[in-house]
């Protein structure tokens, strides 16, 4: 009997200048553990003209992880961090009650081809941290645990598990890892996990109980302690969840929330441009009008 709950496929959805594959939050499944959006990002290439640029905009009650295949991005925030995120490096960044961040092409890439590919990626915070001091974390790409089993490479980029634990600094049990095989391999990872569980393909596939599976698909196991299948040649997969929490989650634009109020609130503060700014940045983006229904 299979142990896929659920598949998801990716959806188009804009981001400021730049198109996106979306993966959560999906109406059939909001969640998965604390996981409750997924942006991938690319492949694209860009030219001499073209640059990626999110302009400054408020997060709360979440932490961002932003992971890089290719490209470069160059983050700015209001605690006064500018840092440029490489391939196979994380950025942690937990707004906590509040925080306003920027996402750009450097500077020094700016006038010149270029290529952008990555995971951008939320994970929401416990009840009683929602109001928590925002932080901000670089995890350099040799600091991820890192190691090799029969031929399969494996990561933890964030989180715990396989009895390994990552520097990215987590507020709740969750895990997000990389497995990567050149040649086909049955794989039986569900000793190692716990709470829900999602996998996503990159590249290449999977085979669960008869079925194949391709790129830009999350599979939403029905028990992560049953996490069996067949990775093909050549593929990389990315396995996240952890707990879930007991309360439900509001989400609105870039808030998110066990209550609606604080999303009104900083709504209202972004409006009125109460958030603290970024040093050097000019612009920000408006919150959205969306359309009201008809009666």
């Amino acid at each position: 009997m299979s142990n896929i709950n659920l598949i998801i496929e990716e959806r188009a959805a804009d981001i400021g200048n730049f198109l996106v594959g979306r993966l959560l939050p999906f109406r059939q499944k909001r969640m998965v553990g604390p996981f409750i959006y997924i942006d991938h990002m690319g492949p694209v290439k860009m030219n001499e003209r073209q640059n990626f640029d999110i302009l400054p905009h408020p997060h709360i009650g979440l932490s961002t992880l932003t992971f890089l295949f290719e490209g470069s991005i160059m983050h700015r925030d209001t605690l006064g961090n500018e840092v440029e995120i490489k391939p196979g490096e994380v950025n942690w960044m937990t707004a906590g009650k509040g925080i306003v961040h920027s996402e750009r092409t450097p500077e020094y890439l700016r006038h010149s081809e270029k290529n952008m590919h990555g995971l951008q990626i939320w994970v929401a915070l416990p009840k009683h941290l929602e109001q928590m001091n925002p932080e901000f974390f670089h995890i350099e790409s040799s600091e991820i645990p890192s190691w090799k089993e029969d031929d399969v490479e494996f990561k933890l980029v964030a989180g715990e598990a396989f009895g390994k634990k990552s520097k990215v600094p987590v507020y709740s049990p969750m895990y997000m890892i990389e497995i990567k095989s050149v040649t086909e391999k049955k794989l039986n990872i569900g000793e190692h996990l716990y709470g829900e569980a999602g996998l996503y393909i990159l590249e290449g596939g999977v085979e669960n109980d008869g079925s194949e599976y391709g790129p830009k698909q999350i599979l939403v196991a029905k028990n992560s302690s049953l996490c069996e299948f067949t990775i093909r040649p050549n593929s990389t997969i990315y396995i996240f969840g952890g707990e879930a929490y007991p309360e439900e989650r509001f989400i609105d634009w870039n808030f998110v929330s066990t209550e609606k109020e604080l999303i009104e609130k900083a709504k209202q503060d972004w409006t009125e441009q109460k958030f603290d700014k970024i040093e050097g940045e000019t612009e920000f983006v408006p919150l959205p009008v969306y359309p009201k229904p008809k009666s």
